[in-house]
């Protein structure tokens, strides 16, 4: 997969798929079969297509050094699970828990108006395990009921509410890190997840945590720390401008709603580019032509414009989105207890993170 912006592939830094792979061998020293083979399947294999971060491969506003696809991110989140958990089912359930995430993932939620929970792509998912034929038959010959894993928030380690650290939170904030602001080199990923553990959290159920402060308190400062970059008008300029665009290009018959679960987001991203370079403005109707500046000012803005009121001449955004953060628990000799119960100054970063408002208006003038 590429991260482009033009034909001549001036973006990513990094191979996605080698940075994935060394990844993946931190997180789980076995990769076992099951895994491999229900990954190759044609239902998940669509996820290679689809990336992490939301739209942001495809901008010049960011800087991603790689791009990581809810394939890699899934396969991931199920080697967590299979390391602390070595239930199969889990570690499957763990693997399907995107299966329904279109092309550009939470754009597509931002698109129908879902904003602050981003769930909304989520709905699909009982219904597409339950009718793909392929995955069928190997769960009958598995003997695995499609409904032990076709939600993965009933297994704990895999996911749990906020700010519990699961195998999905855990794992996702590892490579956006990297690949957003370099935040994680591997070296450093490993030792910090030679200190996970499994915990009691206050219910007595089992979640993830860390058995060493320290560890503990670099982890939630790196994972707010990208939180906040997701708080940002930048971010959330970028997300609803491409969810925008994409309605537009719905409308305009460019593409359908189902392209979004068939086409990868490069075909879609080439698909687009084909048309702005290639349409003649004259013939263009209105929409066509709102199409066009959406597009052209995604492709090429580089910065965004921080106001308490829209701009003339501008694409503005104003809206509050779903707030990611973890106080995750850590080991003592008195019982497992929330880091921001020990440490000062990481209940003062999450308390700083919960309390970030950005400017009111993220603007960016059309281009």
């Amino acid at each position: 997969m590429e991260n482009i912006f033009d034909e001549s592939n001036a973006g990513a830094k990094i191979d996605g798929k080698v940075y994935a792979r060394a990844y993946h061998s931190i997180l789980s020293d076995e990769v076992p079969d099951f895994i491999l083979e229900y990954s190759s399947l044609p239902i998940v294999q669509r996820l290679d297509g689809v990336g992490l971060l939301c739209g942001t491969d495809w901008t010049p506003l960011f800087d991603n050094k790689f791009f990581y696809s809810r394939l890699d991110h899934s396969i991931g989140v199920a080697l967590i699970i299979w390391k602390f958990t070595h239930d199969k089912k889990q570690s499957l359930a763990g693997l399907f828990h995107d299966i329904a995430t279109p092309a550009f993932s939470h754009v597509i939620d931002f698109k129908n108006g879902d904003f602050e929970n981003q769930e909304s792509t989520e709905e699909p998912t009982h219904d597409m395990i339950n009718d793909d034929l392929i995955l069928s038959e190997n769960l009958f010959r598995d003997g695995i009921y499609k409904y032990e894993i076709d939600d993965y928030h009933k297994y704990p380690i895999a996911d749990n509410p906020r700010p519990g650290l699961s195998a999905d939170r855990l794992e996702y904030m590892y490579p956006s890190g990297a690949a957003l602001n370099e935040s994680w080199s591997l070296n450093e990923i490993k030792e910090n997840y030679s200190c996970i553990q499994v915990l009691k959290n206050e219910n007595g159920e089992d979640e993830l945590g860390f058995s060493d402060l320290n560890a503990a308190a670099v982890y939630t400062k790196k994972f707010l720390d990208i939180s906040k970059l997701l708080q940002e008008n930048e971010d959330k300029l970028t997300m609803k401008l491409l969810a925008d665009t994409i309605s537009l290009a719905i409308e305009s018959g460019f593409v359908c709603e189902t392209d979004l679960y068939e086409l990868d987001e490069l075909s879609i991203v080439r698909c687009f580019d084909r048309i702005v370079k290639n349409r003649p403005s004259a013939d263009s109707t209105d929409s066509i032509k709102k199409f066009k500046k959406h597009w052209n000012t995604f492709r090429r803005m580089k910065r965004v414009e921080h106001f308490d009121s829209p701009i003339d001449n501008a694409y503005n955004m104003s809206l509050q989105v779903k707030k990611r953060y973890v106080d995750p628990l850590v080991k003592t000799e008195k019982g497992d207890v929330r880091i921001s119960k020990l440490h000062a100054e990481t209940a003062e970063c999450i308390k700083e993170f919960l309390n970030f408002k950005d400017t009111k208006y993220g603007s960016v003038y059309w281009l």
